[in-house]
């Protein structure tokens, strides 16, 4: 996936831990956990905005977009 999640990055410079941001967002550490991980194919915008609220960071901050082969894996030609 072309798109790197950063969250880990922006805990370790704000010293926090994942358990306290998961309280703080609404979310359980181990939904958390698979976000940290990337193994999400998703992310709403309203946990991406309270996680940005509590992190005070951007969006930005947290993803981002490094192409690589995967990503014309399973393309169409015809799109």
């Amino acid at each position: 996936m072309p798109i790197v999640v950063r969250l880990d990055v922006m805990l370790a410079q704000r010293k926090m831990r994942s358990k306290e941001l998961a309280e703080a967002i609404g979310i359980t550490e181990a939904n958390l956990s698979l976000l940290k991980s990337g193994k999400v194919r998703g992310v709403r915008f309203d946990t991406l905005a309270r996680i940005c609220a509590v992190l005070q960071c951007q969006p930005a901050d947290l993803l981002s977009y490094e192409p690589g082969d995967d990503l014309t894996a399973g393309a169409d030609d015809g799109a």
